[in-house]
């Protein structure tokens, strides 16, 4: 994840766009794109692979911006919250079901 990091930081610093990338900005900018995302199966799937390859890339790299500015890892965060959910989703009640955890 470190390279990925670097590589969008990259990209972001080249072209001095840092300053526009508040966590508010960001986190819009997350939403705009999986909301692009999503349109790729609005009327069922289109077949558009990789349109939707390169919206979902969006969104990740959104996500790793937001993590830069933020301050944290995405590998720490996403640790962070499977270790959550494996204790909200605990296999022998969650498994095979799609029931929200309160309701196990």
């Amino acid at each position: 994840m470190d390279e990925i990091q670097a590589l969008v930081n990259k990209f972001v610093n080249d072209r001095d766009w840092d300053q526009y990338h508040q966590p508010e900005k960001l986190a819009m900018s997350i939403s705009i794109e999986a909301a692009e995302l999503l349109e790729h199966y609005q009327w069922g799937y289109d077949g558009d692979e990789q349109g939707v390859k390169e919206e979902l890339a969006d969104v990740l790299i959104y996500c790793f911006q937001m993590c830069d500015k933020i301050g944290v890892r995405a590998d720490d965060i996403i640790k962070m919250k499977m270790k959550k959910n494996e204790e909200k989703y605990p296999v022998e009640k969650a498994k095979g079901v799609a029931t929200k955890y309160d309701k196990l």
